[in-house]
């Protein structure tokens, strides 16, 4: 490390996953959960049913990933990222019903709820309202302390929302620093995961850039990214610039999508074309090798640092 340099983020990677739906399939969730830490299970209202929830906590037991709950806007048609207008109290509600339904297959698996973060659109709205985000806040307190017991952050253990390295329990809430999720955790004293997302754009002013059809993306590019992030603490625009990803953040959690195509890489022709066999529809197009590729970085930089997971 040269002088001068702040220590290395501590990391983890994390994906969106079980976002298929009865005989239609999302993503390679098998080979994901071979790479990740994190797993966002969603929770029926952009994607997945009883079925596909169930199957994926089967899936990250068997690999020993720790389960959040990725609730949405109820629009299954947009994928969950269209915005929608709703009152606090109405999100509130519609994230109660389905971290609840999740967490009876948790339970069902003897698993507890890691953490909650919400998907797609409703992402972006609640990390700019700051009543949004208490509402959905709110929610981690009620399966938390005296439900399902003391849960973990990234590393594994419980890291209060300010930074300050204290340990507390209950369901953390993953989301990003420096916006109303952050603030809300604080003012909750819920445990707060800051995330950064390792496939998608920031604009200049910081902002996530939350598309409906992800672009490819390179994989030199994600990883110039993630290095750029643990080792300097900064984020890069969609410009090139450098901006720093959140006061006191001294871990971060990377999210790679399950459903971002990778531009430049040479794979078999069958995994870039939808195939259709036995009414099941497969389309992989180069998520896990993000997901490998950062995993790689987080890794290295984890392992020089001294970290253990």
């Amino acid at each position: 490390m040269s002088l001068g340099a702040p220590q290395p983020l501590k990391a983890t990677v994390n994906c969106d996953m079980g976002e298929g739906f009865s005989l239609y399939k999302m993503g390679d969730d098998e080979s994901l959960m071979k790479t990740i830490h994190l797993a966002n299970i969603a929770c029926g209202f952009h994607a997945s049913d009883f079925a596909v929830m169930n199957k994926t906590v089967d899936l990250a037991k068997d690999n020993s990933v720790l389960v959040g709950a990725h609730p949405s806007l109820p629009d299954l048609q947009g994928f969950g990222r269209r915005e929608m207008a709703i009152e606090p109290d109405e999100l509130k509600s519609c994230f109660l019903y389905q971290v609840g339904a999740l967490t009876g297959f948790l339970r069902m698996n003897g698993m507890r709820l890691n953490h909650i973060k919400p998907h797609g659109a409703i992402y972006g709205q609640t990390a700019r309202s700051i009543d949004l985000a208490n509402a959905v806040v709110s929610v981690c307190k009620v399966f938390g302390d005296g439900w399902l017991g003391t849960t973990v952050s990234p590393s594994g253990n419980g890291v209060s929302s300010d930074g300050s390295g204290k340990h507390s329990s209950g369901v953390a809430f993953m989301g990003l620093a420096g916006t109303a999720h952050q603030t809300a955790a604080k003012a909750q004293d819920v445990p707060f995961i800051a995330e950064w997302f390792a496939d998608l754009d920031y604009n200049d002013q910081g902002q996530l850039q939350i598309t409906k059809v992800h672009k490819p993306v390179t994989i030199k590019e994600v990883q110039d990214k993630t290095r750029t992030l643990l080792t300097k603490h900064q984020i890069t625009t969609t410009s090139g610039n450098l901006l720093p990803i959140g006061e006191g953040v001294t871990e971060v959690s990377i999210c790679c999508h399950s459903d971002t195509p990778v531009s430049g890489l040479m794979l078999p022709l069958r995994l870039f074309l939808p195939v259709l066999l036995n009414h099941v529809i497969i389309a992989l197009q180069g998520a896990v090798e993000i997901a490998q590729a950062v995993k790689a970085v987080v890794d290295e930089i984890n392992q020089a640092a001294g970290y253990t997971q």
